[in-house]
Parts: C-alpha cells; sequence; structure tokens
C-alpha cells in the first residue's frame, strides 16, 4: 500500500478560513433527511409543481430554435433585460435603462454574492435584518468584512423591525445596509414607515443599500414598494430578484438586479468572474415570464394566500405558536407551546416523529437564543401535500 504524503499546506485546513464556520446548509441536511425518511418534505422553499406551461415552451423554443444554447451576453439578453426594465416600470414606476442599469444573474443569489464582493472591503461592515437567509453571511465573510446583525423580533403576531435599533447599528465603518423584504424566514413585510427610516438613515449616513426582493408578488396584507423607489434612494440602491420564486421555476436560476450605471458596473465586474454566464435558453423564457398578464399575478398570489392558511391553520390545532406571514412563501412558528426548547432537535427528531421535515430558525440568528424555538415551514406544495402534513402533525 503507497504511503500518502502530507498534503500541501502541511497541518493548515484546506478550507478557508472565513467559510470554515458555515460547513454543509441546513437546507441540503434537511432534505437529505427527508429523502431518508420518506417524509413530507416543508423545509427548503421550492414548489413542487411547475409553472405556466406556455413559459415551459418558450424554453423549449428557445432551445429548440438556437436561442441561447450558446454564450449569452455577459449583462444578460437584451430582450430580458429590456423586459426586466419594463417590468420595474409597469409595477413600481420605476425607470431603468436595459443597456446600462439591468444585470442578468445565475438566481438572487448569485446577485447577492456579486454585488456583496464587488461593494465590499475588508474592514467593512454591513447591517442585516436577523434572522437571514443563510448566503448572507457566507458572502458578507467571503468580502472579508463584519456582519452587524439588526433584530426582527415578534410583536402582535408578526415580526417587526425596530427602527431605532437599526439606526443605532450603524458605525462609521457601515458602508452597506443588506435588506430583504418581503422578508425570508419570518414572512415580514417592511411597511412604508420602516422604508422611510431605512431610506433616511441611508442618506444621510452616506450608505449603500443592497436589497433581496425575490418575494416581491407574494405579498398577501399590504403592498410591496421597492426602497430604490423612495426620495434619494435609487442612486445608492442595488434592487435583486429573481424568476424563481415568482414563476415557480427555480431551477433555472435566472435572477437580476437594477441599479445605477455605475454600481451595475461594480458588480459587473465580479460576476463576470462567477459564472460569466447561465440560463441562456431560460432568459428568453422569462422574458416572456415578465410580460404576463395582472390576471397571472393574482391567481398566483391568491393560491399561495389559501395555502398559506391552510398551513397556518394546521399548525396553530397541532399547538404550535403561528406568527402569520404577510408575504413569501414561509410560515415561523414556535414551538415552546409543546413543551420544546431547541428547535433544532426538534427538527431533526420530527420525521421520526411526524413524517414532516421543518427548518430551525436559529441557524438564521447571530444571537441563536432568539430563536432557538422558532421553526420555519415552506406552503408552496401542493394543497394536497399541506392537507396530510397537517394531518400527520396532529400526532404531537
Amino acid at each position: 500500500m503507497a504511503i500518502m504524503s502530507a498534503p500541501v499546506g502541511g497541518s493548515r485546513p484546506y478550507l478557508n478560513r472565513r467559510l470554515a464556520a458555515f460547513g454543509t446548509t441546513i437546507f441540503a441536511e434537511m432534505s437529505q433527511l427527508a429523502t431518508r425518511t420518506g417524509s413530507i418534505n416543508l423545509g427548503q422553499g421550492f414548489p413542487d409543481t411547475d409553472g405556466p406551461a406556455e413559459i415551459a415552451e418558450a424554453a423549449a423554443r428557445a432551445v429548440r430554435e438556437g436561442l441561447g444554447n450558446q454564450y449569452p451576453p455577459g449583462p444578460g439578453v437584451p430582450e430580458l433585460r429590456t423586459a426586466i426594465a419594463a417590468h420595474q416600470q409597469r409595477f413600481y414606476g420605476l425607470g431603468y435603462d436595459p443597456d446600462t442599469e439591468v444585470l442578468v444573474t445565475a438566481g438572487a443569489t448569485e446577485a447577492i454574492a456579486a454585488s456583496l464582493l464587488a461593494l465590499l472591503e475588508p474592514g467593512d461592515e454591513v447591517i442585516a435584518l436577523e434572522p437571514f437567509y443563510d448566503s448572507y453571511a457566507a458572502c458578507i465573510a467571503m468580502a472579508g468584512a463584519t456582519r452587524v446583525p439588526v433584530t426582527l423580533r415578534p410583536r402582535d403576531g408578526v415580526f417587526a423591525l425596530d427602527p431605532e435599533e437599526l439606526r443605532a447599528a450603524v458605525t462609521p465603518r457601515t458602508r452597506l445596509l443588506l435588506l430583504n423584504t418581503p422578508h425570508n424566514p419570518t414572512g415580514a413585510v417592511l411597511g412604508p414607515a420602516d422604508l422611510a427610516a431605512i431610506a433616511a438613515l441611508a442618506v444621510e449616513r452616506d450608505l449603500l443599500v443592497v436589497t433581496d426582493e425575490v418575494y416581491e408578488h407574494l405579498v398577501f396584507e399590504g403592498t410591496h414598494t421597492p426602497l430604490a423607489s423612495l426620495p434619494g434612494m435609487r442612486e445608492r440602491t442595488v434592487t435583486i430578484s429573481s424568476a424563481g420564486k415568482t414563476f415557480s421555476f427555480t431551477g433555472w436560476k435566472v435572477g437580476w438586479l437594477t441599479a445605477p450605471p455605475a454600481l451595475v458596473s461594480a458588480v459587473r465586474s465580479a460576476k463576470q468572474f462567477l459564472t460569466y454566464v447561465s440560463s441562456g435558453p431560460f432568459q428568453y423564457a422569462i422574458a416572456e415570464a415578465l410580460a404576463l398578464p395582472d390576471d397571472y399575478y393574482d391567481g398566483f398570489r391568491a393560491d399561495l394566500a389559501h395555502k398559506r392558511d391552510v398551513l397556518a391553520g394546521g399548525l396553530r390545532d397541532a399547538g404550535f405558536e403561528v406568527y402569520r406571514p404577510q408575504g413569501t412563501y414561509f410560515i415561523t412558528t414556535d414551538i415552546a407551546p409543546l413543551g420544546e426548547k431547541d428547535g433544532l432537535a426538534f427538527c431533526r427528531s420530527l420525521p421520526e416523529r411526524c413524517g414532516v421535515v421543518a427548518i430551525p430558525n436559529a441557524v438564521f440568528y447571530d444571537d441563536q437564543d432568539a430563536g432557538r424555538t422558532q421553526v420555519r415551514w415552506a406552503f408552496c406544495k401542493r394543497t394536497d401535500v399541506l392537507e396530510e402534513a397537517v394531518h400527520r402533525l396532529r400526532r404531537l
């Protein structure tokens, strides 16, 4: 047997120290658990049905006609960039130049990564609303910046931001605010007062803002208002969204961002060394999807609102404290009324107890005690699947 030589680099770990703390994502762990136990997966946020048939056909047509089968343009195909600009104008009255103010990415996750890698340097501080989607922390770490959490806390049955806590978190080293509204995992939607306070603070302290708005068309109570539409914000805001959540084609990985030319140019400089380009034929299909009539968007939202109510009611009946989401397709619950104290242990045991998988919110917190007893559930599933999950949860 050959003797293995010592690894290059001696005893130093292979993984970059900035990423060492992150390990395998909780989504991968829980999805594997669902597969192994045959459980209903209400953990990872992907639909169990495809989006509109005519959009799937548009993708097939693009492949057959040779559209996007080779490298598409770096900023994205012109048809999609034009459709994104038209979407921002149609829904929010925001005008963007498709040639200089729109960038297509490999999903919103790449848009976030490229934005943070481009705009941050070591020593910068980034304020992020906690609990936060797990890629935020990893991307901030890869940029060498420091994460500063501001915690959303339950108030009157929903999660809410304290603007004074946000203001107190800003220091001379704060470079950027990273916002997510509608908010995953809590389902909170930042309202007019919150947005006005954020905008005033960003202008006063001359901060950049990156907003993750992938659930923009899934707001059940209130309305979604892009931060870029507020006075003084367009010139300092990178607005990110994607097709996956709106059209239920999460595997296509078509995302985008809109921002002033200088910000788009900066982010494109980082993005070109990540995926370079992606999703060629799918870009043409999503250009058609964005032009779907209001009936599609209204019906999609109404369907998810019904599913939210089915799962929320079942969780409440099973004994959970339920925080009713104003948007997204996630519900956060508290397991303390069930006599449980540890969300991670609860989620790891739930498949054996009930045949259902969920996600512990503690992994989305720096202060894990703040989310210790919170658990997130996805309701972007068929109604019959949700009803069966509710039935199984009654075993608790």
